[in-house]
């Protein structure tokens, strides 16, 4: 019977290049933008909102004030 010496395996693992953090990094930045447009998107519609609330308000001003002026004049 032959004797084998004993085998030694040696496993290498390579980093990968930094290409899973890199990928992290542009998923955390579109999902930064994304939510940037989603918020200013939300803030030109209560802006737009209140304007046309203040233009009502403005417009019942002014027929108010007619009326005023129409009930001085009886």
């Amino acid at each position: 019977m032959a004797t084998e010496e004993p085998r030694t395996v040696v496993v290498e693992r390579s980093g990968g290049g930094g290409m899973t953090a890199i990928i992290a990094l542009l998923v955390i930045a579109l999902i930064a933008v994304g939510a940037y447009f989603l918020i200013s998107k939300e803030g030109r519609k209560d802006d737009a909102v209140s304007q046309a609330a203040q233009q009502v308000g403005d417009a019942a001003q002014d027929v108010g004030d007619a009326a005023k002026d129409a009930a001085k004049r009886q």
